[in-house]
């Protein structure tokens, strides 16, 4: 099998937010775009995860911004009937089982909030966004907010009495949980109070790197014995302490995970369009068979299948909420 040919899952990027600051971009094939239509199909990215995050030039975070970047990617990133292309969304375990059986799969996208500063402290929100095909939360961004505090906030809290609140509503409805930016401390209440494994979505060993934002050994661990996962991230400050960083400069945080038993809980989360400096090689989304073909000279086959796609993959085949496959998103329309 061609290296082009191999599915790829991405479990984060920052394409919304850069469509709301530009919305004069199109997704098909702007190029200011590190993630579009075109680049996931030249990257084999079948499953990619797009963040809401909403940028601090937007002030205080509201539902209203939430709901907007919800209904951006209705219109420029899902697929419709109205369209001939487009990604469809992931919502269900079922859908994720049924992917794990293919080879080859047309885009799917996967709908993250990164940070719950936009939900204003109301839960009922939460649960808006869930129907709306929300299907992972993070806490935070870098700060803090209403539910917890991020790995930036000098106190180094953890969560509040309302984001334990918060945390209980996702065990309840499915919602999967992202420890990213989350506060040390946070990230250890969260680990004893969440139900279903969670996942670092973006984070690199701390080991190898030390960058606040990268996971230390103890945590990885934990994430590892949960059985959640850990998406190795392309951001260049987080991969290596130095201006150049190269696809191989990846190679000891995997190393490190894998040493602390994640071989099979590592995946992928680029941070595309989260980022202005790139590593080397692996500028956009389609520059993933560069880094294909630098983990198979490495490592076995199949040990690269389940970074790219496999540990993924299976982590949402079995603990995405149960639906039924020929569900959709309930729109506002």
């Amino acid at each position: 099998m061609s290296i082009r040919d191999w599915s790829v899952a991405d479990f984060h990027c920052d394409a919304l937010s850069k469509l709301l600051m530009k919305p004069e971009l199109s997704f098909e094939d702007a190029l200011e775009l590190d993630v579009n239509l075109r680049r996931m199909h030249e990257g084999g990215i079948a499953l990619q995860a797009f963040a809401v995050y909403l940028p601090e030039v937007l002030g205080r975070g509201k539902f209203e911004h939430v709901m907007g970047q919800l209904e951006l990617y209705r219109k420029k990133v899902e697929h419709s009937v109205e369209r001939s292309s487009g990604v469809k969304t992931l919502l269900w375990r079922e859908q994720a089982a049924q992917l794990q059986k293919e080879t080859k799969t047309s885009p799917w996208g996967l709908i993250t909030l990164e940070g719950v500063d936009g939900l204003e402290a109301n839960l009922f929100y939460l649960e808006l966004c869930f129907q709306m095909g929300v299907r992972v939360i993070g806490l935070t961004w870098n700060h803090a907010n209403w539910a917890a505090d991020g790995i930036m906030e000098k106190r180094g809290a953890g969560l509040t009495e309302k984001g334990k609140e918060l945390l209980s509503l996702c065990n309840q409805i499915g919602m999967l949980l992202d420890v990213s930016h989350l506060s040390e401390k946070g990230f250890w209440e969260l680990a004893d109070l969440s139900e279903r494994p969670f996942i670092a979505s973006h984070s690199n060993s701390y080991s190898i790197c030390p960058h606040v934002r990268n996971l230390r050994d103890d945590q990885i661990q934990a994430i590892v014995a949960r059985d959640g996962r850990i998406g190795l991230t392309f951001v260049p400050w987080f991969v290596k302490e130095e201006d150049q960083v190269r696809i191989e400069d990846l190679l000891p945080h995997i190393e490190q995970i894998c040493s602390l038993g994640g071989a099979h809980h590592l995946m992928m989360g680029s941070d595309f369009d989260g980022i202005a400096t790139k590593v080397q090689g692996l500028e956009h989304a389609g520059c993933y068979p560069n880094l294909t073909e630098i983990l198979l000279k490495h490592y076995d086959e199949a040990l690269v299948q389940g970074w790219l796609w496999g540990n993924a993959i299976r982590y949402l085949g079995e603990h995405l909420p149960k639906g039924k496959l020929g569900e959709t998103i309930k729109h506002n329309t």
